[in-house]
């Protein structure tokens, strides 16, 4: 099956030369790694799409239809930009949207453990890219269209791999179903956000059943290794501000 992407991979992966398209407004900036983000786990990383990661290659698909509401494609999608943390269901603290709010080339922050970028925004369609370490690498696009019959339908559309063997390990673990949780919940709130209650369509493909080995050393970067670490080093870290005052504190005593 042919490698099916959003609009964004042409764009983000090679800068374009000589002149920009008319809709180069929607589109981030190219960028070779993530600056001023204040993310651990994201500050001087680069993004990655499927390509870049290590594991099968999925494809999944959820959407809704609103039926018996009189929303319009863009006024979902406004929804559901601006009220993104609310209608995943990660809250605030979980999903922190920088002041400009989800604009092209803009970076949200997932908890204390990794973010995505915006690589591309319109008025009926929105585009996330994740870093490396973040669990997989790829992108999901959130749109909305008008179905044969009139009626507005929400969608996510996900092409991801996971970014490195752990992570490939926790798919069948439980990583597939977290994710599909995830957004099945994210379109059922959509939905009821528009007094809808209809039922969320699933539909998973494995576009590539390969794992792409020469991308096993992805995992130097895995979000979950290095947050543990952070905070098993806490004490030594502590320690060390400690003998570093206390040497500070010694030098600028007077001498009798």
């Amino acid at each position: 099956m042919r490698e099916q992407s959003p609009r964004a991979k042409q764009r983000h992966e090679e800068p374009q030369l000589g002149r920009e398209p008319r809709d180069a407004t929607h589109w981030a900036r190219y960028v070779k790694t993530l600056e001023g983000t204040a993310g651990p786990n994201v500050e001087g990383r680069r993004v990655v799409g499927p390509l870049q990661g290590f594991g099968k290659m999925w494809q999944k698909t959820y959407k809704v239809r609103l039926e018996g509401a009189s929303a319009s494609p863009a006024e979902v999608v406004e929804a559901w930009r601006t009220r993104f943390p609310e209608l995943s269901g990660f809250g605030e603290k979980g999903f922190r949207v920088p002041a400009g709010g989800l604009v092209p080339g803009a970076v949200a922050l997932l908890g204390g453990l990794s973010g995505v970028m915006v690589l591309y925004s319109d008025e009926e369609s929105f585009t996330y890219m994740t870093p490396e370490g973040h669990p997989f690498s790829g992108w999901i696009t959130f749109s909305a269209h008008t179905d044969e019959d009139a009626t507005t339908v929400a969608q996510a559309h996900l092409l991801i791999r996971a970014n490195d063997p752990l992570y490939e390990l926790m798919m069948p673990l439980g990583l597939h179903r977290l994710e599909d949780r995830t957004w099945q919940r994210t379109l059922k709130n959509v939905a009821a956000h528009f007094g809808a209650t209809s039922e969320v369509e699933t539909r998973i493909v494995c576009v590539d059943p390969k794992r792409q080995w020469r991308r096993y050393k992805n995992i130097r970067h895995n979000a979950l290794i290095l947050s543990a670490l952070h905070v098993i080093t806490t004490p030594l870290r502590w320690i060390n501000r400690r003998h570093q005052a206390s040497g500070i504190r010694h030098q600028q005593r007077p001498e009798t």
